[in-house]
């Protein structure tokens, strides 16, 4: 443990040094990216390292120490010290943890509607609107990159960017088939209907991680059919790409500018073709869509969120919250703590076997 903290100190200070003569935007970038996350570590190691020393020297002291008060005021040092350092090292164990290769990027998230019909595609927009309020809550900020709208308040997909480094952290728990019941506003006869909606969160990928050829590439300009004003329907500013070699399709019509659309489909598409190279690859459990997302069937459930009893149930973690509403209008927090516990314990255990 210690050898491992003073390397710890050592790389930080390392760091520190080459952000001090770094000139590059990008190197800049990259090495306060790593600081920014040593930091936390840092901080704990120089205090274990601190107080690993203050408990040696006390321990020197000890020995030789013949006045009964100040015998005492050692001892209890070292007892403070000792209980302080097995707090420190628990805490250490988590932070030490291999880190997700994902980890401090931005994310791409997609909500597809799945087996349920109109039902689905409203429960699409109602999920869009609870990560909106949850991401507004941290201070994220929400992009739309396309939407398909069902026309009565729907959407059979809708995908769209967190821009932050803690993006991927926060909502990587989220990929998965997510399925809903309760009485539908079109459903006249007060049944209770379950539909599926499907998520994927797809971490960004910058375009040096990722070679893509432009010969490769199909690039279609159409009209806009969503929301716009008076330039939807006059000019083909919506675009339309498709990575020939895979099939992979992305699309963006949100913003009025071809240039602005274009840039957003490329987004969409760099993180799907790279989703899709873990997927072959088995690199990540966690990238993979498909056992992310499965078919949208209301089988392969993640979570359940039950209208009629006011609950939703996270099914990997056991969690149950008895205050949908309040989740639904972005009190996530709960949910993600639950979350990000149980991941460590097995990262912990997984450590340990």
């Amino acid at each position: 443990m210690l050898d491992r903290l003073k390397k710890i100190q050592e790389k930080y200070l390392r760091i520190e040094d080459e952000l001090g003569k770094a000139t590059q935007s990008d190197q800049l970038k990259n090495l306060s990216k790593e600081r920014s996350r040593l930091t936390p570590v840092y901080t704990k190691a120089n205090e274990y390292l601190t107080i690993t020393r203050d408990i040696e020297d006390a321990k020197g002291m000890l020995g030789s120490e013949s006045d009964p008060e100040m015998h005492n005021m050692l001892k209890s040092e070292i007892e403070e010290g000792e209980k302080r350092l097995e707090e420190l090292s628990k805490e250490l164990e988590i932070m030490l943890l291999p880190p997700d290769p994902n980890s401090g990027k931005s994310i791409l998230v997609e909500i597809r509607a799945g087996t349920g019909g109109e039902e689905s595609g409203l429960f699409c927009a109602d999920l869009f609107r609870m990560y909106n309020k949850y991401a507004d809550k941290l201070g994220m900020k929400v992009e739309i990159i396309d939407m398909s709208p069902t026309g009565i308040g729907g959407y059979k997909e809708i995908v769209f960017s967190l821009d932050d480094e803690r993006a991927y952290d926060v909502f990587k728990f989220e990929s998965g088939t997510h399925r809903v019941q309760r009485i539908p506003a079109t459903e006249s006869g007060g049944r209770i209907h379950t539909s599926a909606v499907t998520v994927a969160v797809l971490p960004e990928v910058e375009e040096r991680e990722i070679e893509i050829k432009e010969s490769d590439l199909r690039i279609d300009v159409y009209r806009s059919s969503g929301a716009g004003g008076q330039h939807v329907n006059t000019t083909d500013s919506a675009v339309r790409i498709t990575h020939i070699p895979t099939g992979i399709v992305s699309a963006s019509q949100e913003e009025r500018s071809q240039i602005k659309n274009r840039d957003k489909a490329m987004r969409m598409l760099r993180a799907r073709i790279a989703d899709q190279l873990a997927e072959t690859a088995k690199l990540s459990a966690d990238a993979l869509k498909k056992s992310q997302v499965g078919s949208g069937d209301r089988s392969e459930r993640i979570r359940t969120y039950n209208y009629p009893q006011g609950r939703c149930t996270d099914h990997r973690v056991g969690y149950t919250s008895h205050n949908l509403p309040a989740l639904m209008e972005g009190d996530l927090d709960e949910l993600m703590d639950a979350l990000v516990q149980d991941d460590r314990s097995k990262r912990l255990a997984e450590a340990k076997a």
